[in-house]
């Protein structure tokens, strides 16, 4: 029997419904005085790997996952390399979810007196509150890094017609639209139609709306599109659906983390969310994440928010891949979406 040229050891969690891989053994973790300079390890170093665990046959086209690294310094617990299909981000709420989770429930990281993990992720530090429940199972709550509106009304051209964006930073920048200016609706069925209208408007901020963190140009780019659609709105409470479509049409199954935290930026610069009111956020899959504005702060000269975003995640299995050195596959394949 011909022995595995490598063997990587996993952790599978899903939050509200959007997969998370934590790696637990098998490769070396990357490398950097910060987290951000890890990520930047990982896209030299690491890519085969992310590669290896995000494609087909050991992931599948909308898979993510992580690296845990050392954090930046003592102030935080741990750190994390994000990945998917097509790279590294910069910030992703619904691993943050995940990894707290893992933390929490396998004793890898107890919590602090104030019941908090501390993680350093590249856009920065988030706190992530760990509360049990009745059932067992415990919520976290992630407090997210300062998020900001940096755009509003921005007209984009689409095969629908003109439609406008709001280009808000969550950790990541996103282009968010409301889709009954397209005549359309957040659901499955229509999510065909709606990643090509992500790929348009993508391409269209791209290229019209250069987009970098001014401290650090490493953060930059339009990573995904919200598509949102209003529910209802109450004393204290507005109730959406959305989906986000990131990478290069990748659809997030959960309401998505970061996009949470850049609409409630977005609804609290168009006074639509105040600091007492939630923003009940369900995803494609009708899970929810509950959103809400922590603190008002500034940044860059901007009106800005410090977001919280509260969900949970499920441990969906424990995996040990293997790459057998004869596989004319060895890193996967990923074949066109239908």
């Amino acid at each position: 029997m011909t022995a595995p040229s490598r063997l990587i050891s996993t952790v599978d969690y899903h939050t509200a419904g959007e997969p998370f891989r934590i790696v637990l053994g098998g490769v070396r973790p990357p490398r950097g005085a910060t987290v951000l300079d890890k990520r930047d390890d990982a896209i030299t170093r690491l890519d085969d790997i992310r590669v290896l665990l995000t494609h087909e046959p050991r992931g599948h086209a909308d898979m993510y996952g992580c690296f845990v690294t050392e954090p930046d310094d003592d102030g935080a617990d741990f750190g994390l390399v994000f990945f998917h299909r097509e790279g590294f981000s910069t910030a992703c709420g619904h691993g943050s979810i995940a990894a707290a989770v893992w933390a929490y429930t396998t004793g890898h990281t107890p919590l602090r007196d104030d019941g908090t993990l501390v993680i350093d992720v590249p856009s920065g530090r988030v706190t992530c509150t760990v509360r049990d429940t009745a059932d067992g199972h415990p919520r976290v709550a992630f407090r997210n890094i300062a998020s900001y509106l940096h755009a509003q009304d921005v007209p984009v051209p689409t095969r629908r017609g003109t439609t406008t964006t709001d280009i808000a930073y969550g950790g990541a920048f996103y282009a968010m639209v409301d889709t009954r200016t397209l005549g359309l609706e957040v659901s499955r069925d229509r999510l065909p139609e709606l990643i090509g209208l992500a790929a348009e408007i993508k391409t269209h901020v791209t290229k019209n709306h250069p987009l970098a963190d001014p401290e650090d140009p490493r953060i930059n780019g339009l990573y995904g599109v919200i598509f949102h659609d209003r529910i209802a709105t109450a004393e204290g409470r507005v109730e959406e659906r959305n989906v986000t479509v990131f990478a290069d049409g990748q659809v997030d199954r959960s309401p998505c983390g970061s996009g949470t935290s850049a609409r409630i930026a977005t609804l609290a610069a168009r006074g639509e969310l105040t600091e007492n009111a939630v923003l009940v956020n369900h995803g494609i899959l009708d899970t929810t994440f509950l959103g809400r504005i922590a603190a008002s702060t500034t940044v860059y000269g901007k009106s800005a928010v410090i977001p919280e975003v509260e969900g949970t995640a499920y441990v969906t299995g424990y995996n040990t891949l293997v790459v057998d050195p004869r596989d004319e596959l060895p890193t996967g394949f990923l074949l066109p979406s239908s």
